[in-house]
């Protein structure tokens, strides 16, 4: 049986369509297990499959909003509504701008920049200490949601800022991930009509995020049910060191 058309134009084989469903496999199962990752996780790897970024970045965020709305919905009582709404100003501001550089800005340079954030974030978290939580300037909220939308806007990985925004203030493990899952929900609803404005969001991508959609759900199911067991700081740690040896490749190709 051929390869069918529709999915083709994102996947060039079958062999790309399977590795793609096992990286999202893995990046869902982070996501919810920890509150982050998925899209660094995804985005990064996926960028050495896929040919184009702009497809990689669309899908992610098709097939997080699922479990974004899960963990909101479970999480919901720990969410400190003033900080994610200092947060949110600088993130609204931040997601056109990203996106706009996203549909008109060089593939090799936005390579590039992807790579340099990911080698950044990554030994970042391999050198920051579990310590007590810091009481942050309130004017902090809003500009590391900027940096964020434009991260977000660009490759659909504005996590770094907020997670390392929150874990400097020491939140328990279920107030962090609800808290981070609240700004990406937010963050994924004004990319959606930023990205059709762009036409960024084709037949193509809908038809491959639904043909990946079972991949992403069992893995959000798995990474639900370990959450408890697994220790955050250890894995933390081994996402960490990752991250750093994508970005490098990224920056060498």
């Amino acid at each position: 049986m051929p390869w069918p058309e529709i999915l083709a134009v994102v996947f060039p084989t079958p062999w790309h369509f399977l590795i793609v469903c096992a990286v999202l496999f893995v990046a869902e199962l982070v996501y919810v297990l920890l509150g982050f990752g998925a899209g660094l996780i995804a985005v990064g790897t996926l960028a050495l499959v896929l040919p184009e970024i702009r497809d990689v970045v669309v899908i992610v965020l098709l097939v997080n909003l699922p479990a974004e709305l899960f963990v909101v919905w479970t999480s919901r009582r720990e969410i400190r509504k003033r900080g994610v709404l200092f947060l949110a100003i600088g993130i609204i501001v931040g997601i056109p701008v990203g996106a706009w550089f996203l549909n008109f800005g060089e593939p090799t340079f936005l390579l590039g920049l992807l790579g340099l954030v990911l080698v950044a974030v990554g030994g970042v978290f391999l050198t920051v200490p579990n310590g007590a939580g810091l009481r942050l300037p309130s004017i902090v909220g809003p500009v590391v949601g900027l940096t964020s939308g434009l991260l977000t806007g660009l490759f659909g990985t504005g996590g770094p800022p907020l997670v390392l925004f929150f874990r400097l203030q020491g939140l328990a493990k279920t107030a962090f991930r609800g808290n981070l899952m609240v700004l990406f929900l937010m963050m994924g609803v004004i990319r959606l009509p930023s990205y059709i404005a762009l036409g960024l969001i084709t037949p193509a991508r809908l038809v491959a995020g639904a043909a990946v959609l079972p991949a992403v759900l069992v893995g959000a199911v798995v990474g639900h049910l370990i959450h408890i067991d697994l220790s955050e700081r250890i894995f933390r740690r081994i996402v960490s060191a990752a991250l750093v040896v994508l970005g490098l490749l990224l920056l060498v190709r």
